[in-house]
């Protein structure tokens, strides 16, 4: 199997993957595409505003105020006073949705961490950087 026949493999695993926890979480795929952005985004320690998730989902204001709203609603994410600008908004998940995430990912988060370990670390990294320069022609 070539190369890009494995992207697109993995591509299509990872649709089907999604697909499935989608339906676990009842949620649509932009739903779940944002919670996964503010799960990645905590990780790293950063804030996200609402104009961020708009971006990074490629939708309208107004629909990220829906998106925002049902979130808020099923008690999946918060609004609060950005930290240090106190008229800018931040989005931050919930405890709640943080675990019922983790529930749904973790499995498959650690078969994809034991896929990895017959790998050494020179060919991890020949692959991140494939990955990396592959992702970034495709945007």
């Amino acid at each position: 199997m070539s190369a890009l026949e494995s992207v697109r493999a993995l591509g299509d695993t990872m649709d089907r993957m999604h697909g499935g926890i989608r339906g676990e979480m009842e949620m649509n795929a932009t739903d779940l595409a944002a919670l996964r952005m503010l799960i990645v985004r905590e990780q790293r320690g950063e804030w996200v505003s609402p104009h961020e998730i708009a971006s990074h989902l490629s939708i309208s204001t107004a629909s990220t105020t829906k998106l925002l709203d049902r979130l808020t609603e099923s008690g999946h994410l918060e609004r609060r006073p950005h930290p240090a600008d106190k008229r800018a908004r931040v989005v931050v998940i919930t405890d709640h949705a943080r675990a019922e995430f983790y529930r749904h990912f973790g499995v498959r988060m650690r078969r994809m961490r034991d896929a990895m370990d017959e790998f050494s670390d020179d060919e991890l990294d020949a692959i991140v950087r494939f990955l990396q320069k592959t992702s970034a022609a495709l945007e």
